[in-house]
């Protein structure tokens, strides 16, 4: 009944070879940690970077999420101080200051003193619209929403 059937079996290379799948598998672990050791000294230059623009007077962030001005440097005790606001310090790890915070520029909207910017009134023709004028587009434009 199970005459038929064969079990297939591979072999292994009679000259003693490397199969192609454990050449495969040092490529990978080389490229892995090669991949590893390039990732790091990125984030080291561009630490270094950061640490070279703090000066006191520059507004930065904490890896702990305080946002303060650098008031001094100690690069002998790699410590900073920070005025978190008006009369309160703290001293932070020089590694802890994480990121320059760049000042936003805010912009503030015009608001007008009247209800004439909020109307769709056709000005076209270089004059404001009169009240008559407004009452009589109104009751057009209720009629077309009663249609």
């Amino acid at each position: 009944m199970f005459g038929h059937l064969s079990a297939q079996t591979t072999t292994a290379p009679a000259s003693g070879g490397i199969d192609i799948m454990t050449i495969l598998l040092f490529v990978m672990l080389g490229l892995f940690i090669f991949m590893m050791f390039r990732r790091n000294k990125k984030a080291k230059s561009q630490q270094a970077t950061l640490q070279s623009q703090f000066a006191p007077g520059v507004e930065v962030m904490t890896s702990f999420g305080l946002f303060g001005r650098i008031i001094s440097m100690n690069d002998e005790e790699n410590k900073v101080e920070l005025e978190l606001s008006p009369g309160n310090i703290a001293t932070v790890h020089r590694q802890a200051v994480t990121k320059i915070v760049e000042p936003v520029a805010v912009e503030t909207a015009q608001v007008p003193d009247d209800a004439s910017s909020i109307t769709s009134a056709d000005t076209s023709a270089g004059r404001p619209e009169t009240a008559d004028e407004t009452l009589r587009r109104l009751e057009g434009e209720g009629k077309k929403d009663n249609q």
